[in-house]
């Protein structure tokens, strides 16, 4: 064999050793994660998960948490009352917004017998309307809301605005809208399908209970005597979204209303994270509803990364910067907000918070908010 057949040939050999010993590197990256500091993650869980805390699972600093115990996790989102159509076949956790999509998810997979234990509630948000400065000062300026000094947070009077809403009352009959031409047309708030999110339903949650004079609704009765308000407050915004994130991001990009019902962990991540808030003025409704963020365990992993999420210091402190106030801890977002409390309530002063119905009742109160339930 010639000097040139003997190198080709041992140029081959070495080729395919490096190949071999470069496939295996990555193979060891993969698995590894790549990251020494991060400890190899041993349980990949998937679950599905409200949009709102997306965000939250998707951050670096998360995800790296996470990998230190031990996880790696997959995510999908959608609206929190429309987990109950997908199959709960190959997720480990399903993450809704609050209790009452999360009770009938519970239910579900208990007929599949794949419920674990039950739900845990890592964190909870509660319900806020973001105006913009003009949009708060009419409103203040005709009893509607009232404004702190800065003029950047201030309190919703519900029974004000559900009477501005019976009445159809537009933006051109208040006075101080003059010389606003985004004020106009019929005055409302918008929310989310209340059919397919949890914010939305908890929206008809609160406007029922007040609109019902301070009763909780147990009842088909209950929902017919607050069905048509509930009817104007959702009919009069046309289409709806199915997650709070766009209509959140739609009105800081400056378009669509000028009125969104959205999670305070929306604006308080904003803040935390040093966006730019424009003309936010984040009003708190005197009667709303906390969001208690469920998660329901579907496999062991879903439970145990459920309580990792409620009980790890550093998992809490992130999702602290994403917004989420933690259960039991109300001084780790104080703490945490100290900074910002021109816009935000820390202590909820001023708020009473009503209670949720049932699911049962819940839903029924939606359908018959988009005219699909039972008329009787």
């Amino acid at each position: 064999m010639g000097f040139r057949e003997h190198a080709a040939r041992v140029r081959r050999i070495l080729g395919i050793v490096l190949a071999v010993l470069l496939l295996g590197g990555v193979a060891a990256v993969l698995v590894t994660g790549g990251d020494k500091d991060t400890g190899t993650a041993t349980k990949t869980v998937r679950g599905v998960i409200g949009s709102e805390k997306a965000e939250f699972f998707t951050d670096p600093q998360v995800v790296k948490a996470l990998a230190a115990k031990g996880f790696t996790v997959g995510t999908e989102t959608s609206g929190s009352w429309d987990m109950e159509e997908l199959p709960l076949d190959g997720y480990d956790f399903a993450f809704p917004s609050s209790k009452a999509p999360a009770d009938e998810l519970r239910a579900k997979a208990a007929k599949k017998a794949k419920a674990t234990t039950a739900p845990l509630r890592p964190f909870y948000s509660p319900l806020v309307v973001v105006a913009h400065s003009a949009a708060a000062r009419v409103l203040a300026g005709n009893g509607l809301a009232t404004l702190g000094p800065r003029g950047t947070s201030g309190t919703l009077r519900m029974d004000a605005y559900l009477a501005a809403a019976r009445a159809d009352r537009t933006w051109q009959q208040l006075k101080g809208s003059a010389g606003h031409a985004e004020l106009s047309g019929t005055l409302f708030i918008t929310s989310t399908d209340p059919v397919a999110s949890n914010s939305g339903a908890l929206y008809l949650a609160a406007a029922s209970y007040v609109a019902d004079g301070g009763r909780v609704a147990g009842d088909k009765a209950a929902v017919t005597r607050t069905a048509p308000i509930l009817r104007k407050l959702v009919q009069v915004q046309g289409a709806q979204q199915s997650s709070s994130d766009a209509p959140f991001r739609d009105f800081i990009s400056g378009v669509g209303n000028p009125l969104v019902l959205v999670y305070e962990s929306q604006v308080a991540a904003q803040l935390l994270a040093g966006r730019p808030m424009g003309d936010l003025v984040v009003l708190y409704p005197d009667t709303t509803v906390n969001s208690d963020h469920t998660l329901v365990p579907l496999t062991e992993n879903g439970r145990a990364l459920g309580e990792l999420l409620a009980t790890d210091p550093e998992l809490r402190k992130l999702a602290v910067r994403h917004g989420f106030r933690p259960q039991g801890a109300a001084s780790e977002f104080t703490t945490a907000t100290q900074s910002h409390t021109a816009y935000l309530n820390q202590t909820l002063t001023g708020v009473r918070q009503a209670p949720v119905p049932t699911s049962r009742v819940l839903h029924e109160m939606a359908l018959r908010a988009r005219d699909q339930g039972d008329a009787a």
